[in-house]
């Protein structure tokens, strides 16, 4: 993907946008190329942080619609808007479905903003987050505090810079929740090895009984849907009981895939009533999800549905998933 910035003119260069209570004008958009033939531009207000870190490139931006924005290699990953949307979907689910989860590892998660959605959950008592960039998330922790609402300082909270599947292959620690919330697996970055049966293998390894595993599964859209397939396909090779579910970003500009896996616990059993049940009991207020929402996403449609059960590749350390 292609990340390019151009120079307004013209009538759309003077609407004033408000995020956050910023008052700025559009000074220049940016252009993501979101599928092949399909670009999307952003009007961007404030240019905050431009930076190439020693694995990715990073901009924090305000823009006019969604408010502050996160780019890593030239490719939107949250939005102050909705972001709550996406780290919601990714987290509570699978949390819910384990009974009492109070270890929590989060492999990625550079925004702190799934850190915080784990801790909400009182029962936790140990989260690591493993995350590869830390100019990435020093940049974070000064400029996108909305994300991770001071989650970095929790007593909870252990942060490891360093590669998650390197430091999750060298723990004897074991967790009852694994989520992994990293960026898109693109060709020779930080995060094509943790899409992998042997990376889901290992992360098995690392459960406690009865323990599940979190993922962000990339789009559902029809024309990148291949990879949700691949990565839902290569869980099952893991795990007995795998389920696949999506949600709407708009900042995103397409539907976003997840998937859960475990060997005992089934998200998508969970009615409505006891979804939010749960998330009383344990005190964890949202914004997006809840039991209706809950049993939204994981109804698939059916395009999406045969996709995964079509006969296909799956992902594994010689074969990656390479996101284009």
């Amino acid at each position: 993907m292609v990340l390019a910035a151009d120079r307004l003119s013209g009538s759309h260069a003077g609407h004033p946008a408000t995020s956050g209570g910023r008052d700025r004008r559009v000074t220049r958009h940016e252009t993501v190329g979101l599928w092949p033939g399909l670009d999307v531009r952003f009007a961007v207000t404030q240019s905050i942080v431009s930076q190439q870190t020693a694995f990715q490139s990073l901009e924090i931006c305000d823009t006019e619609t969604f408010g502050r924005a996160l780019f890593l290699d030239n490719k939107i990953q949250s939005a102050e808007v909705d972001e709550h949307i996406y780290h919601e979907s990714l987290v509570h689910p699978g949390l819910l479905a384990h009974p009492n989860p109070r270890s929590v590892y989060i492999a990625g998660g550079g925004e702190g903003a799934t850190l915080r959605e784990v801790l909400r959950h009182r029962c936790v008592e140990r989260a690591v987050m493993v995350d590869i960039d830390g100019e990435a998330v020093n940049f974070v922790k000064q400029y996108m505090v909305a994300w991770h609402r001071g989650a970095f300082a929790d007593r909870r909270t252990e942060l490891v810079i360093g590669d998650a599947r390197a430091h999750l292959a060298d723990t004897s620690e074991t967790f009852d929740a694994i989520i992994v919330d990293v960026t898109d697996p693109i060709a020779g970055g930080p995060s094509y090895l943790l899409f992998t049966r042997e990376f889901y293998e290992l992360a098995r390894q690392r459960l406690n009984p009865g323990g599940i595993i979190a993922i962000q599964a990339e789009s559902t859209a029809s024309p990148l849907l291949y990879g949700h397939a691949a990565i839902v396909r290569t869980l099952r090779q893991v795990f007995g009981t795998v389920r696949a579910y999506a949600t709407f970003v708009a900042s995103f500009g397409e539907p976003w895939g997840f998937a859960v896996a475990s060997d005992s616990l089934d998200p998508a059993a969970l009615e409505p009533t006891e979804v939010n049940g749960r998330l009383a009991a344990r005190g964890v207020p949202t914004r997006h999800y809840d039991g209706e929402t809950h049993r939204a996403m994981f109804s698939l449609p059916r395009h999406v549905r045969d996709a995964i059960a079509a006969s296909g590749e799956t992902i594994s350390d010689r074969q990656p998933l390479i996101a284009h």
